[in-house]
This record gives structure tokens, C-alpha cells and sequence, in this order.
């Protein structure tokens, strides 16, 4: 093992290179990094909440909420079903899961079965339907949710709640946010670099559901407001609180929105362009084809942003929402489309912001704390094995460190305080190995062996315990890194790649060193032996 192999000097060759070639851009500022030529890597480490500064909030999914809303969708269903079965209803209420319709005239039972039955159908070949449609009694039909469907519902919503998040906060430019989920209905996000939390907030506390539904001319808003609305209608207000009595049935929803952009209307006014999918299109185009001369309106959050007239029939898919938006407004609204709509509300449980100012002691203390280490294990080595021996291994965990930086900062990891502690102790566990080595060395000279015996011997009986060493480590490492959340994880990324690094640079390093020397030298005894 101690021959000196030409691949063993051309991987170490290219084992410095590479390190060098990731790890420099972290040595300039972001605008001498933008102009490096594209071929040159250009990523830097990305530093975490606890060293950068940013944003800390825990949210609240309100599954309660979410469940009332999908149960007055169920209503509206059955209701627009029956409807166009020409069938008469007497009364919709809420029941747990589910609705309960009442119909004018117990005759029209097996009808209005009929007209029901297909809104409890599965999605298609081998789906299993998460709805029913059951009769109660000579005039009434329960139309509800499964069980399953109703235990599924509080969890399919936080973790779709987690990737709007994710996507909302990526869109605002902030680096590798943590984003995870704490408990039954509770999401944990720190935002490191978000300077400005109460934008961040303002964002993500915003549903984005986006629905187009008729404006009805045929009754009074003022009727509405006075306590008797129609059972098909509701009084939606607009941003500055006039009201519009607009009908239930959503006849196209952001569901089918595909792409959404600022753009500018005929007048050169900021407004925002949409397009929908093959589905949504179809139904857009049927439901402005229909009502021709009605206005429709158009409402993000339960709030009415626009209310234009149908001129025509909109069969291309597309359009634009006309508006009195500044370009801040519709950018934040383009944002919020183009993430997808929360399917529940969010509240905002607790916040917290890190300075930069904390930031930047965390960073000096970790850097502090790092030299102080690193600083230790070079007198140690040089002082336990000397210049020859220990100046070696101090290469080698220069080498370490040069390669720990450069793949993190190839994969984009995110560099915690704890992260610097995986480093610390990557130093240590790298360091370890060259002990074991040069202690078996030492022993095997003592006994009488000659130099290259003694040397070929040390890698050779050592190494079986630095894989043991090393595997145990990186089990822990991967087991922190699977179930642990935030900077564990970071600790544990950092770990992970120190282990394979450490592996390089310590066992290469030493042997390719020592290699040259005893080539060169030509020892009569070994060093450290004495």
C-alpha cells in the first residue's frame, strides 16, 4: 500500500483541483461571482437562519375551516345537479360529512337520485370515490364524504399547504428555506436571509383562491345585505367594501389556471394575464358563450378584484384581469397564482426574526471556534509525530476542509452553526485516522521491522478499524439526517460529507506523502519510532 502508484498521485491531482475549482467562488463577492465565464463553477456555501439572519414562523393549517368550505362545495354540487334535472328543492343543510337535500316534492326521488349519483363517482378506471350519495326517508338524499376521505382530508392539506409554501417563498428569492412539518396540522419555516418577515407573513397568510362566478342581476344586494339573500347567491365586497351579489356556483376555479403573468390592458394599465388548462378552457368559453352581456366576477381571497361584462365568448382560454394594480401588487399576485392556492387558511402561531447583526457573531464564533480546533490538532500532530509525519497529515486536513467546502457548495447545502460543529469534529475524526496509522507504525518499528515493512504494515492493519470508524459515523450521520429537521440536519449533511472526505485526503494523502519521502530519502529508521 505504500508504493507510489501513478493514479494514487492523479486523483490527489485531481482531488486539490476540484477542491479549488468549488471552493474559490466563496472567497468573492455575489457580483464578481455573476461575472465568472459560465464554464467556472460559480455556487457559494448558503448560510443558514442562525448565521445569516432571516425569518422564523410556525403556522397553523385551519382544518376546520377548510372542511366548512368543502362541505358548502358539496352543497352547491348537489344543488347546480338538481338544478339542471329541473328538480325543485325545499332545503340544503350541513351534516357532519356531508349535506342533506330536501326535496319540494317526494315524487322526484328516483330523478333526483339519478341527477345525484354521478357526483359520488370515482375519478376514473381503478379510483375508489370519496363520496356517497345515500336516500333518507321519502324526500331526503345525504350526500357526504367517506370516512376516509374525511380522516385523509386535515393531512393531504398540510403537506399540500408545505409545497405552496415552498413554492411562495422560493419565488421571493430566498435561499434554501427549511420548510417542515410539526405535529398533526402545524408547518415550521425558517427563512434564512428574508429580511422583511412581515412581507414574507402577508404572503403566505393569503389563500389565493381564485374563482370566476356570475354576478346576479336578477335580485337586489341591498335585500342580500338586509338578511335575505337567495339560496344560490352571496354578497362578496370588493377591496374598498362595495358589495356584489354574486352566485355560489364556481364555474371555473385557479384548479385549472395554468400560467399567470403581469401584463397591461388596452388603457396601458398594469393588470394580469391568465390561461387556463384544456378542461378549464372548455368551461370558460361554455360559461361566457351563455352569458353574454352579464357581468361575471372575478374574486382572489373572497374579495372581488374585478367585475367586468361578457362582450363575448372567451374560447381561446385566455385573458387578462383588469384592475387599479401597482406593479407591486400584481407582481405579489402573479406570485401567488403561479404558486397554487392554499387549501386551507394559515394562522400564524409564532414569528421570529434573527438579525444579521446575531448572524454575524454566530459566524465569527463558529470561524473562532474552528481555527481554535484546527489550531490544536496541527500542534498536536506536529508535536506527537514531528514535521516529517505530522506536516503530512496537516496537509492532509487542509485538503479536508478545501474539499468539505467545495461539495457543499456544488450541492447548495446550507451551512448551520451546527454545521460548523460537524466540521469541528470532521477535523477530529479525519486526524484519527492518521493517529491509527502512525501508531501502528510505531509499534511495528519498535518490533523490529524495517522501514518499508513497518509503513506498508500501518495502512494495511489500520485500516480495518478507521472503515469501522468511519461507517459507524456515517450511519449516525445518515440516521440524524433522515429524522432530524433544520440544523441537525445540517449537522448531519456536514458529517456525512466529512466522512468521505476525511477518507481521501487522510489515507491518500498519508500514503502518496510518505511514498515520495521514503523514494526520496531513503530512511534507515523511522521517525517517530524513536
Amino acid at each position: 500500500m505504500i508504493h507510489l502508484s501513478r493514479w494514487k498521485v492523479v486523483l490527489l491531482a485531481l482531488s486539490f483541483v476540484f477542491g479549488v475549482l468549488f471552493a474559490y467562488p466563496n472567497m468573492l463577492t455575489p457580483a464578481q461571482r455573476e461575472a465568472l465565464p459560465g464554464w467556472l463553477p460559480s455556487k457559494g456555501l448558503n448560510l443558514g437562519l442562525d448565521l445569516q439572519g432571516g425569518s422564523y414562523l410556525l403556522l397553523e393549517v385551519d382544518v376546520p375551516a377548510m372542511r366548512a368550505k368543502r362541505l358548502t362545495n358539496l352543497g352547491e354540487d348537489a344543488r347546480t345537479a338538481l338544478e339542471e334535472a329541473q328538480v325543485a328543492l325545499s332545503n340544503i343543510s350541513q351534516d357532519g360529512s356531508g349535506v342533506v337535500v330536501t326535496l319540494a316534492d317526494p315524487a322526484t326521488m328516483d330523478r333526483a337520485l339519478e341527477a345525484m349519483r354521478p357526483l359520488a363517482a370515482g375519478g376514473g378506471a381503478g379510483t375508489v370515490a370519496d363520496r356517497t350519495v345515500q336516500r333518507q326517508g321519502e324526500d331526503r338524499i345525504r350526500y357526504a364524504f367517506t370516512q376516509q376521505a374525511m380522516d385523509s382530508m386535515a393531512s393531504d392539506a398540510v403537506s399540500q399547504s408545505i409545497e405552496v409554501v415552498r413554492r411562495r417563498i422560493d419565488s421571493l428569492g430566498t435561499r434554501e428555506p427549511s420548510i417542515t412539518r410539526e405535529g398533526a396540522d402545524r408547518i415550521v419555516i425558517q427563512a434564512p436571509g428574508e429580511s422583511d418577515p412581515a412581507q414574507l407573513e402577508r404572503v403566505l397568510g393569503q389563500t389565493a383562491q381564485l374563482t370566476f362566478q356570475m354576478v346576479d342581476v336578477e335580485n337586489s344586494v341591498e335585500e342580500a345585505l338586509a338578511g335575505f339573500p337567495p339560496p344560490d347567491a352571496e354578497v362578496v365586497p370588493d377591496a374598498n367594501g362595495v358589495p356584489y351579489l354574486v352566485k355560489k356556483r364556481v364555474l371555473v376555479s385557479g384548479e385549472n389556471l395554468t400560467k399567470a403573468e403581469v401584463t397591461v390592458d388596452q388603457n396601458n394599465q398594469t393588470a394580469i394575464g391568465f390561461r387556463f388548462d384544456g378542461a378549464g378552457a372548455r368551461r370558460f368559453g361554455e360559461a361566457t358563450a351563455a352569458n353574454i352581456g352579464k357581468p361575471f366576477a372575478i374574486i382572489l381571497d373572497g374579495k372581488v378584484i374585478s367585475a367586468p361584462n361578457i362582450k363575448s365568448a372567451i374560447t381561446g382560454g385566455s385573458g387578462i384581469i383588469e384592475g387599479v394594480f401597482s406593479m407591486q401588487e400584481a407582481s405579489e399576485m402573479v406570485n401567488l397564482l403561479n404558486g397554487g392556492a392554499l387549501p386551507a387558511p394559515l394562522k400564524v402561531e409564532e414569528r421570529r426574526t434573527v438579525t444579521a447583526e446575531l448572524g454575524a457573531d454566530a459566524v465569527a464564533a463558529g470561524a473562532l471556534s474552528t481555527a481554535i480546533g484546527f489550531a490544536i490538532i496541527i500542534a498536536f500532530m506536529l508535536l506527537a509525530y514531528g514535521f516529517l509525519f505530522g506536516g503530512i497529515s496537516v496537509i492532509g486536513l487542509l485538503l479536508n476542509g478545501l474539499l468539505i467546502i467545495a461539495a457543499m457548495s456544488m450541492t447548495g447545502a446550507t451551512l448551520t452553526l451546527p454545521g460548523i460543529a460537524g466540521l469541528v469534529l470532521t477535523f477530529a475524526v479525519a486526524v484519527d485516522a492518521n493517529v491509527l496509522i502512525y501508531e501502528r507504525m510505531r509499534d511495528e518499528a519498535r518490533a523490529g521491522r524495517s522501514v518499508i515493512a513497518s509503513l506498508d504494515a500501518g495502512f494495511n492493519k489500520a485500516m480495518g478499524t478507521i472503515i469501522d470508524a468511519n461507517l459507524t459515523t456515517l450511519v449516525a450521520a445518515l440516521i440524524m439526517f433522515m429524522f432530524g429537521a433544520g440544523p441537525v440536519r445540517g449537522f448531519a449533511w456536514t458529517l456525512t460529507i466529512g466522512v468521505f472526505t476525511s477518507m481521501l485526503s487522510a489515507v491518500l494523502v498519508a500514503q502518496v506523502g510518505l511514498a515520495w519521502w521514503l523514494k526520496l530519502a531513503k530512511p534507515k529508521k523511522l521517525p517517530i519510532a524513536e
